[in-house]
This record gives structure tokens, C-alpha cells and sequence, in this order.
């Protein structure tokens, strides 16, 4: 899909200096710093100083924010989320790796949308590119249990997810700082969506809360939506500002065409989607040949983006065309390039959203809880709150004054609920509720005012 192309361009345009992780910035910058202050000022101009400076600045204050989010998680928000099972039920617990992990953009699209293919699908598993000092891939059963890596809570998916699941390790600039995450193109009818061994939707979604950008890819040819990319879009859901759509091969159809497309698509997104909000399109060109990209890591022959250097096919676009397409690759480059720079800003975004999901977790499961007799009528007692459960959320929405739209799926919460004993859930617990909201309202503020953005 989009990975070798993003390779090959993105670090080409951007320095290595301004992707640089907080974690190596002492050493590197300050070595660099050293060296300008020590030469002459017609060497080493005011601004160039300045701007180090304001580097060294912003990645020590990114460190020391994250620094501050692992240990508020383990002080206030982790004894919420172990008392009221929040961890087996909907995510599991954070570790410092989720913390730490570079920035990820997951490419999602129907099969072939994304490259050239043969008549079955090239691409069937889950692969992570990511930084190493050699090409190699690992299995996911070793990579799920790495704990430098933030994969770890992919074990609950199971031993089938795993074998589809495989991390391709390459040395490039640009992978020391962003990670990609390639899927297997969604498949449509119904028998091969049955045939997947493990939870295809679950995965996506686990990745979609982990991920910074999710790029959504589909062909002009082919945009009736199948029930399983269905499926998946709707599980982005609370994820619409990390979406992306990119609509592929479009020269392949006249600038007529194009626009009748685009707006079939927005129609068709529209219905699922289920936002007022118009989310960006961006329109790529023609497909790369698979030879075009030589690497020896046999993942990444699987599928390729067509945006590219490749010449835009003029019959069908015309002049226009082909400056729309140098335009919107541009845009789209853009978008990833900015990705580190926002890393931690996107970190501080999801844990408060989760720890939101946590607490509505908690009142959920303790108002459960509270509604359970003392002694008999047990079973009974648990079949009629599970069936019933739309009306036990209103209790709850209305009881604490909670906004519906943070609720979780219903149908999904009643299939993950009926696998536990209600009776054994924690009852509430109004001091850990106070600690979580605390945190969101005075130690988060605290922190991020405390460690000021240095160019403020």
C-alpha cells in the first residue's frame, strides 16, 4: 500500500533532526547545540541557535509530559480500570512501551484497492513495519510478547490472529520515527468473511485506538462497500479525526468520471460513517509496478500505493488531472510529515478518552452490580439485565449525568458482558472515581502547564 512510497518520499523532504524521538534528544542536540555556541557568530547565525534550542526544548517537554501521563496512569487511572475489569472487557492495561511507542499509521482498504494483485489475496496478514538495524520479520506469537514492543494486548485475539500477524524490520530514516501498520485487503461475501479464524473488526479496532493517522483506501472501480469493510469502518468510530481517505488509481478514469466517483463515494461513506462532517478525499494516480521497489523483505512486494513518481496517465486525466494528483500527494506527504510533531499531543488526546471510557466503565459495571439481589434469583436476576441493557445505560446516563454518545456499543458490551458473573463485579467505589476525575481536571492541566510549549 502506502509504505514503500512513504519511504522513499517522506524522508527525502524532512530532516532527520525534526523527527528525532524524545528519547535520544539529550546527546544528539546537545552535542549539535555545543557546536554551534562554539563557533563564531558569522558561522553560526542567532537563529540557528535559537532554533536547536527550541528543539532540544520541545522534545525534552514531550518526554517529560508522557513521563508524567505513565505515572498518573499507574496512580489513579490502572486501579479503576483492575477493580471494574475495564482491562478484560474492553482494553487491555497500558504499559510503559504504550507510552514510549513511535507514532503508527494503519492502512485499511478492500482487496486490490491498494496495488496490482493476483487472483488471490497477496497480502493475508497483519504486518508492522518498523525500524531495525536489518531486514528480518518475526513472528507475532514473539513479537506479542516483546516488551520493548506495544503489541503485547494482541495476545487476546488468540493463537490464529498471531500466525497472521508478522513484524518486517528495515533500517530507514524514517521508520526511527513513525511505525506503519499494513492489513489484509477486507474481502466481501459472506463465506470469506466467516472462514477468518480470529476477529478481524477487534484487531482493527485495537490498532485504530493506537494509531495517529488511518488511512482509508478505496478503488473507483469498485466502491460498493462489503459488509466486512462495513463492519470495519463503523469500528472507527470515536477515531473520525485520525481518518484519512484516499481514493487510488484514479487516472484510470476521465476527469467526469472522477467527479461522479468522488461524489458516489462521500455518498456511500456518508451512510456508514454516519457524520455530518465531510472528511478529506485524497485523489492518487497511477499504480506502481511491483519491480518498481527493491528490497530483499519479502512482505513488502505484497501491496503498493499508487502515489508515487511515476507518470499520470494523460489520456484519461488530461493537464488538470495530472496537476490534481502532484497536488494531493503533496498534501497527503504533509500529513504524514507532520505526525511526529504531533505524537504527543495525540498521546494526551487518547488518555483522556480512555480514561472517560474507564469511568463510564465503572459506573456501568457497579450500577450492575447494584441491581443484583442478595441470595436467590441470581441467574434470573443477570439474564434480565443483559437483555434490558439499553435501559439499564439510560439509568446510568441519567443517574451521573453522562453524555450518551461516550457509551459503549451496546450490542458489543451485551456480547462481552454475558461471559461474566455480574454478582462478582466491584461495587462503587466513589474515591476512585474522584481520583480519575481529579486527574482529568487538575493533574493533567498541571502537567501540561507546568511543562509549557517552548515556542509559547
Amino acid at each position: 500500500m502506502l509504505v514503500h512510497k512513504v519511504l522513499s518520499r517522506v524522508s527525502t523532504n524532512v530532516s532527520r533532526t525534526s523527527f528525532l524521538s524524545a528519547s535520544k534528544w539529550p546527546q544528539h542536540f546537545s552535542n549539535h547545540l555545543h557546536s554551534l555556541i562554539q563557533q563564531s557568530p558569522n558561522k553560526a547565525p542567532l537563529s540557528s541557535v535559537t532554533s536547536i534550542t527550541d528543539i532540544l526544548k520541545s522534545l525534552y517537554l514531550d518526554k517529560s509530559i508522557i513521563d508524567g501521563l505513565k505515572r498518573l496512569y499507574r496512580q489513579k487511572l490502572k486501579p479503576l480500570e483492575v477493580t471494574y475489569r475495564f482491562n478484560d472487557m474492553v482494553s487491555p492495561l497500558l504499559t510503559d512501551s504504550d507510552f514510549d511507542a513511535k507514532p503508527m499509521v494503519m492502512l485499511l482498504g478492500q482487496y486490490s484497492t491498494g496495488a496490482h494483485i493476483g487472483p488471490e489475496p497477496t497480502t493475508d496478514k497483519f504486518i508492522v513495519v518498523m525500524s531495525g538495524s536489518d531486514e528480518k520479520t518475526v513472528p507475532g506469537n514473539t513479537v506479542a510478547v516483546q516488551a520493548d514492543l506495544p503489541f503485547s494486548g494482541l495476545k487476546t485475539f488468540g493463537t490464529a490472529f498471531l500466525s497472521k500477524f508478522v513484524c518486517a524490520q528495515m533500517p530507514h530514516p524514517l521508520l526511527e520515527h513513525i511505525t506503519f501498520v499494513d492489513t489484509p485487503g477486507v474481502l466481501s461475501g459472506e463465506k470469506q468473511r466467516t472462514q477468518r479464524a480470529y476477529n478481524f473488526t477487534g484487531v482493527t479496532s485495537w490498532f485504530a485506538a493506537k494509531c495517529d493517522l488511518i488511512l482509508l483506501l478505496f478503488d473507483p472501480h469498485k466502491l460498493d462497500i462489503s459488509d466486512e469493510f462495513n463492519n470495519v469502518i463503523s469500528s472507527l468510530r470515536g477515531h473520525d479525526d485520525k481518518i484519512r481517505l484516499v481514493l487510488n488509481k484514479a487516472d484510470q478514469i476521465d476527469t467526469q468520471q472522477l467527479m461522479r466517483v468522488y461524489g458516489a463515494l462521500m455518498w456511500s461513506l456518508g451512510k456508514v460513517l454516519k457524520t455530518p462532517e465531510v472528511m478529506r478525499v485524497y485523489i492518487g494516480a497511477i499504480l506502481v509496478p511491483k519491480d518498481f521497489f527493491h528490497t530483499t523483505t519479502p512482505m513488502f512486494y505484497a501491496t503498493y500505493t499508487s502515489f508515487n513518481d511515476m507518470p499520470v496517465n494523460d489520456a484519461a486525466t488530461g493537464p488538470l488531472g495530472k496537476e490534481l494528483f502532484e497536488k494531493e500527494q503533496h498534501d497527503l506527504l504533509s500529513d504524514l510529515k507532520d505526525i511526529p510533531k504531533a505524537a504527543c499531543d495525540r498521546r494526551i488526546n487518547e488518555f483522556v478518552k480512555r480514561a472517560r471510557a474507564a469511568k463510564i466503565h465503572a459506573y456501568i459495571i457497579s450500577h450492575l452490580k447494584n441491581e443484583m439481589p442478595f441470595m436467590i434469583g441470581k441467574s434470573e436476576a443477570q439474564k434480565r439485565l443483559i437483555d434490558n441493557l439499553a435501559a439499564e445505560f439510560g439509568k446510568v446516563q441519567r443517574e451521573f449525568h453522562l453524555p450518551p454518545a461516550d457509551f459503549p456499543n451496546l450490542d458489543d458490551f451485551r456480547e462481552r458482558l454475558s461471559g461474566y458473573n455480574i454478582d462478582k463485579f466491584a461495587k462503587f467505589n466513589p474515591r476512585m472515581i474522584q481520583a480519575v476525575d481529579d486527574m482529568l481536571a487538575y493533574d493533567i492541566p498541571n502537567l501540561l502547564k507546568n511543562f509549557k510549549n517552548p515556542h509559547d
